[in-house]
């Protein structure tokens, strides 16, 4: 009785290292299933765009000198950004007046408020392509005007060639996830069919742009037109685009 009760203990323990330890289990069917997978892809180019935002500004208590200082400075500033870089676009914005007010003191009484000068200012972007003269264009600008803001970018022609290469690069990452599954399932990648690739959700996109390096700000005062300024020095950076997709395979 002993020997048979000990012969079906050793028989339940080979039974359970066998279990534990041999082939794993023969996977589910998987014929007709369908798989849900998300996708992504990403692509860099170094920027090839920059953007310049030059600003002028005057304080004078008479309004008209003012705005004509800056007419004036605004004027010469875009000969000389004309002149260092011919194939820069450029345009005037921003421009504004506002009266400046002397510290009220009074403790009492309702005065009318007079302004004791005016500020007066205007700004002047410039969109270039000429990354290499940039610095000079820049250094010659800020004898007249200010740095006021600088951007770092792609052209058009740049982000619709990227656009391409980012569609191509999510679309890579989806076979690939699906040739993954394929393997969990113990399955061939050629037995799935993919069904639906949606991309960017369904129209739900949202631009995912992280640009490295691309944007220097600096204090808006105004140097003094006699200074011969240095050439600043400008690290253009890379763009990055990601897309996201998914991607609806089903199993033969």
């Amino acid at each position: 009785m002993k020997s048979r009760y000990a012969a079906a203990i050793l028989l339940a323990s080979a039974t359970f290292l066998e279990i534990a330890h041999g082939a794993p289990p023969e996977p589910l069917p998987s014929t007709g299933t369908l798989i849900v997978l998300p996708a992504s892809g990403e692509v860099r180019r170094a920027n090839d765009l920059a953007m310049v935002i030059l600003k002028v500004e005057e304080i004078h208590k008479d309004k008209a000198v003012a705005a004509s200082r800056v007419k004036q400075k605004m004027k010469q500033g875009t000969a000389i950004v004309k002149d260092a870089d011919p194939q820069a676009s450029l345009k005037t914005d921003g421009y504004y007046t506002y009266p400046v007010y002397a510290e009220s003191t009074a403790s009492s009484g309702a005065q009318a408020r007079v302004p004791v000068s005016w500020r007066v200012g205007q700004t002047l972007r410039v969109t270039t392509t000429n990354l290499d003269a940039l610095p000079r264009t820049v250094a010659a600008a800020q004898s007249v005007l200010a740095l006021n803001n600088l951007y770092f970018g792609l052209t058009p022609a740049s982000i619709r060639q990227l656009d391409d290469e980012r569609i191509a690069a999510t679309y890579a990452n989806l076979n690939e996830r699906v040739r993954a599954v394929a393997s969990a399932m113990g399955r061939q990648a050629s037995d799935a069919v993919v069904e639906v690739v949606d991309f960017e959700g369904s129209g739900n996109y949202v631009e995912r742009v992280a640009v490295t390096g691309n944007r220097m700000m600096a204090p808006p005062a105004p140097p003094a037109p006699a200074v011969t300024v240095e050439e600043p020095s400008f690290e253009p950076g890379e763009t990055t685009l990601t897309m996201r997709a998914v991607g609806k395979v089903r199993f033969k």
